[in-house]
């Protein structure tokens, strides 16, 4: 009966994580709709403002990967989407011709500084920070 009672509340507070991620991604969407950006749009560019300066201002897609929780295809496309866009630009690694670096563009740095209150705001609301 116990370990009925561990797992029910394990789950009801799986169900509660979701629930507040779906409710925090929905609304950092809404928001941030009006700037021709998604969640993951953001996420990829909030990523390579603060940590590609670390790294002469790209990352590779591979490290991209690993901190965004999309599929790698996904990814891609996505990446593909800011590059049109002109918020990112792709370089093939000179050190690993497999490898593809990511870097912002002037315009993507300046639509992070726009968006990233707005983004912080939500997170503040809905995450109660």
């Amino acid at each position: 009966m116990a370990a009925q009672t561990a797992g029910a509340g394990l789950e009801e507070r799986w169900r509660d994580i979701l629930s507040v991620h779906a409710r925090t991604m929905c609304e950092i969407d809404r928001v941030l709709h009006p700037h021709g950006l998604g969640a993951s749009d953001f996420e990829v560019l909030d990523i390579l403002a603060t940590e590609a300066p670390r790294h002469g201002d790209q990352c590779r897609v591979q490290d991209l990967v690993e901190r965004v929780h999309l599929s790698q295809s996904a990814l891609s496309r996505l990446i593909g989407r800011l590059e049109k866009d002109g918020l990112v630009e792709r370089s093939v690694c000179v050190e690993d011709r497999r490898g593809v670096w990511v870097a912002l563009t002037p315009k993507g740095r300046d639509l992070h500084t726009a968006v990233l209150p707005l983004q912080r705001e939500v997170l503040a609301r809905t995450l109660g920070g």
